[in-house]
C-alpha cells in the first residue's frame, strides 16, 4: 500500500490551529487600485541601490527570519488569492515577525502570485520592520509582469518616482518589456521605451537592444524592424544591435531580411564580429539555406574572424533538425579537433535526434562525453532519454536512469517524474510507484498539482485502484494545492460509476474544511454542482523551446 508514502510536511499544526482561531470569513476587502546558442553582449543591469532617509527615532534590530514564517505566509497568499479573501485577517499573526529579508524571501517564492503578493508588499509597507527598497520593488514588478498586472506596475512605478528615497534603473524597464511581449502586447513595450523618460530614466542605445531583444524573443520580429527603422537615426546601432534583429528574423525563418540587413550594417561602416556572423549563420540554417551558410562561413576565415563553439553548434542543431545526424557528427568531430566545447544545448539537440532515431546507446555515450569534458548534463539532457525508456515501458532503465541523475547531482523535476509515475502505473508497478514517491521528497522534490493528476487519473483508470486515487487526493487536499477541475469531474464520476456516494460526501467536507479558499470553491464541482464554473487552468507536462532557443536579456555574452 502507499500510505507511508502519502505523509507529507505535515508542519501545517501551527498554521491550521491559528486559522481555526483567528479566521472569520470577510467580503469587506477593496483591492488596491531555450538558452541563446550565440549570445549578444548586452550589457549587464545597473546595481541596485536604494537610500533610506534617516528616521527620528531608530527601528529595533529586525527579528531573525524564520523559514517556517516563510513557508507559512506563503501558503496563505496561495489559500487566500481571490479578491473577495480576507488576507489581511489571515497575516495578522505574523506582523511582529516582518522584516525586509523575510518579506524578500516571500516574494521570491510567490512569483506566480500577483494579486496575492501585491496585497501582502502593501500589508507588510505599514509595519516598521519592513523598509521596502528598490530590489523589493523589482521583484514586484517581475510577479506582477508575470500575472499580467500592468497597471498595478504602472502604480508603482508612479510611487517609486515620486518617493524621495528610490531612483529608478533601466534595468526596472527591461523587465517590463519582457512580459510586455510575453503577454503578446508589443506595441505596449514601445510605449514603455517610450515612456521611460517621464520617470527620470533616460533611453539609451543599451535600453534599446534590451527592447529589440525582448519583442524578437517573442516572435514580434516585424514590429522589432518597424521600431528600429523609425529611431535608427536618433541613436547610432552597432553590430549588437543588427545582430539581435538578424537572429530574430532567422527565429522566424526569414534568412532573407536578415541578409539585407546584414548588408546594411556594413553599408553603415560597422565591421561584422563572430557574433554578428553566428546570427546571419542561424538565420540561413533556420530559413533551409545550409549550403549559403557554409558559404558565408568560409568568408569568415578569409576575414580572418576564427569561427567559435557557437559557430559549429549552429550547423550541428541544423543538420539534427533536418534530419541529417551523419553530418551532425562530422561537425562535432571538428570541433574535437579545434578542443571547442559544444554547450549543454548542442549536446542536447544531438541526444534528442539519436533518442529519436532509436539510437539510446549512443545517446548514453554522448552523456558520458559530456560528464568527461566537464559539460554537466541538465534535466533537458536526461528526460529525453527518460521519454525513449518510458515509451516503451523500459520499467528498469527509467529507473537507473533515476538513480544516475541523482549520483550526478542532477535533480529530477516534474516532468521526469510525471512521465516516469505514467508509466510506472501503465504497467502496473505499483510498488516501484510507491518506492518513486518516497524517494521524491528525499531528494528534495515536493510534488505540484500536475504530479497529483498524474496520480489520480493514473488510478482511476486501472481496475480496483479507486482508494489508492482519493487517498492522494486527499493528501493533496491536506497539502493545501488546489486540483485540477478536470480532476474532481474525474474522480466524481468514477465514484458515483462505482455507487460511492458516501466517500463523494467525504471528500466534499474535507476540502470546505480546507484552508485554501481556492480548494473550498472546487467543493462545488466535486459535489456536482453545475452552477460551479472554475478558470483554473491545467499545466502540460511538456516545455517550450522557447526556453532553449532565447536565453536571459541580461546574460547574453557568448
Amino acid at each position: 500500500m502507499v500510505v507511508r508514502a502519502l505523509i507529507f510536511r505535515s508542519s501545517r499544526t501551527r498554521f491550521l490551529l491559528c486559522h481555526f482561531l483567528l479566521f472569520v470569513p470577510s467580503h469587506s476587502y477593496q483591492p488596491f487600485p531555450r538558452s541563446l546558442s550565440c549570445h549578444f553582449p548586452i550589457s549587464q543591469p545597473h546595481s541596485l541601490s536604494s537610500q533610506t532617509p534617516p528616521a527620528s527615532t531608530p527601528l529595533p534590530p529586525a527579528p531573525p527570519t524564520s523559514t517556517e514564517d516563510v513557508n507559512e505566509i506563503c501558503r496563505i497568499l496561495s489559500d487566500f488569492r481571490a479578491p473577495h479573501h480576507d488576507i489581511e485577517l489571515a497575516l495578522t499573526p505574523y506582523s511582529s515577525a516582518l522584516s525586509t529579508n523575510l518579506v524578500e524571501q516571500v516574494l521570491k517564492r510567490t512569483k506566480n502570485l500577483g494579486f496575492s503578493a501585491h496585497r501582502f508588499f502593501f500589508w507588510a509597507r505599514r509595519f516598521p520592520g519592513f523598509r521596502p527598497s528598490i530590489a523589493n520593488y523589482k521583484i514586484l514588478i517581475n510577479i506582477l509582469g508575470s500575472s499580467k498586472q500592468f497597471p498595478l506596475i504602472w502604480d508603482l512605478l508612479s510611487e517609486m518616482r515620486e518617493g524621495e528615497s528610490l531612483k529608478l534603473c533601466p534595468d526596472v524597464f527591461w523587465v517590463i518589456f519582457g512580459w510586455y511581449c510575453r503577454a503578446d502586447l508589443p506595441n505596449d513595450a514601445i510605449r514603455a521605451f517610450h515612456r521611460m523618460a517621464d520617470f527620470g530614466v533616460r533611453p539609451s542605445l543599451n535600453d534599446l537592444d534590451h527592447l529589440l531583444y525582448a519583442l524578437c524573443k517573442r516572435g514580434f520580429v516585424r514590429n522589432a524592424q518597424e521600431f528600429f527603422d523609425k529611431v535608427k537615426f536618433q541613436f547610432k546601432p552597432g553590430v549588437k544591435t543588427y545582430s539581435i534583429l538578424m537572429r530574430g528574423w532567422g527565429n522566424i525563418a526569414d534568412s532573407g531580411s536578415a541578409c539585407k540587413l546584414f548588408d546594411e550594417m556594413l553599408e553603415k561602416g560597422c565591421v561584422a564580429d563572430v557574433p554578428a556572423y553566428n546570427s546571419l549563420l542561424e538565420a540561413l540554417c533556420r530559413g533551409g539555406n545550409v549550403e549559403e551558410a557554409y558559404r558565408f562561413f568560409r568568408e569568415m576565415g578569409c576575414k580572418g574572424l576564427d569561427p567559435d563553439a557557437c559557430t559549429y553548434s549552429i550547423f550541428i542543431r541544423a543538420y539534427c533538425e533536418g534530419d541529417n545526424i551523419y553530418s551532425a557528427f562530422r561537425v562535432l568531430d571538428r570541433m574535437r579537433k579545434y578542443n571547442l566545447l559544444p554547450n549543454v544545448y548542442t549536446y542536447n539537440s544531438v541526444i534528442k535526434k539519436l533518442c529519436m532515431d532509436e539510437k539510446v546507446e549512443e545517446a548514453y555515450l554522448l552523456l558520458d562525453e559530456m560528464v568527461k569534458q566537464g559539460v554537466n548534463p541538465d534535466t533537458w539532457s536526461y528526460n529525453a532519454i527518460q521519454a525513449f525508456h518510458c515509451e516503451r515501458c523500459e520499467v528498469n532503465r527509467a529507473l537507473g536512469l533515476i538513480s544516475r541523475m541523482e549520483s550526478a547531482n542532477c535533480m529530477p523535476d516534474r516532468h521526469t517524474y510525471n512521465m516516469l509515475l505514467k508509466m510506472l502505473i501503465k504497467v502496473g508497478r505499483f510498488d516501484k510507484v510507491a518506492g518513486v514517491w518516497d524517494g521524491m521528497e528525499a531528494r528534495g522534490f515536493y510534488p505540484s498539482v500536475s504530479t497529483y493528476a498524474v496520480m489520480i487519473h493514473g488510478f482511476l483508470k486501472k481496475k480496483g485502484k479507486v482508494e489508492e486515487a482519493c487517498k492522494y487526493f486527499e493528501v493533496m487536499i491536506d497539502e493545501g494545492i488546489p486540483p485540477y477541475t478536470s480532476t474532481c469531474e474525474l474522480l466524481r464520476n468514477r465514484l458515483l460509476g462505482l455507487g460511492l456516494l458516501e466517500q463523494i460526501d467525504i471528500l466534499v467536507n474535507k476540502m470546505k474544511q480546507s484552508t485554501s479558499c481556492s480548494i473550498q470553491e472546487l467543493s462545488k464541482t466535486l459535489r456536482g454542482d453545475s452552477s460551479h464554473r472554475s478558470s483554473r487552468r491545467e499545466e502540460t507536462s511538456g516545455s517550450s523551446d522557447d526556453e532553449w532557443v532565447w536565453g536571459s536579456p541580461n546574460n547574453l555574452t557568448t
